[in-house]
């Protein structure tokens, strides 16, 4: 039995379109605070592992806040593990030491809900903040 060129481009743009929709993503948004300081910008920058997460605020220590981190984690299909705090917190970890930050403090989680382009989001909200001498 022979296929016609239209069936086997359907199957290819049906496989293809499935297919696509087997990849996770997040999304984020960082609303900063002040300018970084000279002192906040010559410091190292660590890396997303060594940033402290933390729900509550750090009052032993002297720090800088540098903007306020929203992050979403998506779950795409039915079939992907729901979102997880763990995962939040390591995509603000990652956004945090974009800008130079050594901890996120007063992290909050939203409710894991449905929406048109996700089976399950959960959101995490944060302030980055710069230990300071």
């Amino acid at each position: 039995m022979r296929v016609s060129r239209m069936t086997s481009a359907g199957v290819v743009l049906c496989t293809a379109a499935l297919l696509g929709g087997c990849a996770t993503w997040s999304t984020s948004s960082v609303h900063h605070a002040a300018p970084a300081t000279e002192a906040t910008a010559s410091a190292p920058r660590l890396s997303p592992s060594q940033v402290s997460i933390t729900d509550k605020d750090i009052v032993d220590r002297r720090y800088a806040a540098l903007g306020d981190i929203t992050v979403r984690v998506n779950k795409t299909t039915i079939f992907h593990p729901a979102p997880t705090p763990e995962l939040v917190n390591d995509r603000l970890r990652e956004k945090a030491a974009a800008m130079w930050a050594d901890a996120v403090v007063l992290v909050r989680y939203g409710d894991v809900g449905i929406s048109m382009m996700s089976w399950g989001t959960l959101e995490g909200k944060g302030r980055a903040v710069k230990f300071v001498p």
